[in-house]
């Protein structure tokens, strides 16, 4: 029997999420900000600045009114930008149903307050309905999950149950999903992954090779680990998808948006100069300056995040901040 699934925000992975769960024959409602989207996604059945070429399913219904996407569902999925997360579901929390599962596949912290979406959900939603949330992550270009190829994913919650009911509702021929207890750990990997693919693509764009890169995402994976050990999560959860595999994607992937970042930031362009020219804003753009943030509150050391944040915000040339990388005082790999 096919169940009510609302999805929350028609970006890229929102739409992507829609139309997988569409073809499995879920009744899907699709949330869209904006006149001109909402037109594009209900008259041309395509989303075309972030999925072109993607025809969405008949069944998948779009609408502008988010009571549509709230009421009466068995899963809510949250795919707004994390600077978004806040207004659009305090203005829609009469009308969240307690009983509705909520997955969250926004990766991202909360500029000023530095809370997780975790977090934040529990303040918007209340400390009660917790143990209903989930959190998605792992190694997903959206373009590629709405094609249908093959990927894995991770969903985490306090609740196993909850977990286990998400990961059935999500699970495809072409999705594999995964289950966790360990929510800090899933959703910080996929935050922290975005500042180090901004400092891998500035690598690559300045010529620094493979070595580097590889170099870059390893050492990135300590800095994820150290933040999320920090803030209770279990090491082991950024060995896998949430960590080691999304840093991977986004490190080295060509439709990286983080990566592209750095590779604009080595050719010579200011960060206002490249959000200006795309819709479509890098999550790590605003991730390094909570990270950046965290990491002073919490007394982790970050150094690559350290000097992403140079490099995005204080001025500091991506040459220098490679050099200042490179030249850190020296110490053992582990301890």
């Amino acid at each position: 029997m096919a169940r009510e699934i609302g999805i929350v925000g028609a970006g890229g992975w929102g739409t992507a999420l829609a139309k997988v769960l569409a073809d499995k024959g879920e009744r899907v409602t699709l949330w869209c900000h904006g006149v001109a989207n909402f037109r594009e996604l209900a008259e041309k059945r395509q989303n075309l600045t972030y999925l072109p070429g993607i025809m969405l399913p008949d069944n998948l219904v779009v609408t502008q009114t988010l009571k549509d996407a709230l009421a009466d569902k068995a899963l809510v999925i949250c795919a707004v930008p994390s600077h978004a997360v806040r207004a659009v579901f305090t203005a829609a929390a009469h009308q969240f149903d307690r009983q509705t599962l909520l997955l969250c596949g926004t990766k991202g912290l909360e500029e000023p307050t530095l809370q997780t979406m975790a977090e934040l959900f529990g303040e918007i939603l209340g400390a009660a309905t917790r143990e209903r949330h989930g959190f998605l992550s792992g190694p997903t270009f959206a373009i590629e999950v709405a094609r249908g190829l093959p990927a894995a994913v991770t969903v985490a919650s306090t609740s196993e149950n909850v977990a286990l009911s998400i990961q059935e509702l999500l699970s495809t021929a072409s999705l594999r999903v995964y289950t966790s207890l360990d929510v800090v750990g899933v959703q910080i990997g996929g935050v922290v992954k975005n500042v180090i693919a901004i400092a891998a693509g500035i690598s690559d764009g300045l010529g620094l090779g493979q070595n580097a890169r590889a170099a870059l995402i390893t050492r990135g994976l300590a800095e994820i680990t150290r933040l999320a050990v920090r803030m209770g999560a279990d090491p082991t959860t950024l060995a896998g998808l949430p960590g080691l595999g999304d840093l991977v994607l986004t490190c080295a992937g060509d439709l990286s948006r983080n990566r592209a970042v750095g590779l604009q930031i080595a050719a010579g362009k200011t960060l206002p100069e490249i959000t200006a020219s795309t819709r479509t804003v890098a999550e790590g753009v605003r991730n390094t300056r909570a990270l950046h943030a965290l990491a002073q509150r919490l007394a982790v050391e970050m150094p690559i995040v350290e000097q992403m944040y140079q490099v995005l915000y204080g001025a500091k040339r991506p040459a220098e901040a490679a050099r200042d990388l490179m030249q850190r005082s020296l110490k053992p790999e582990v301890g």
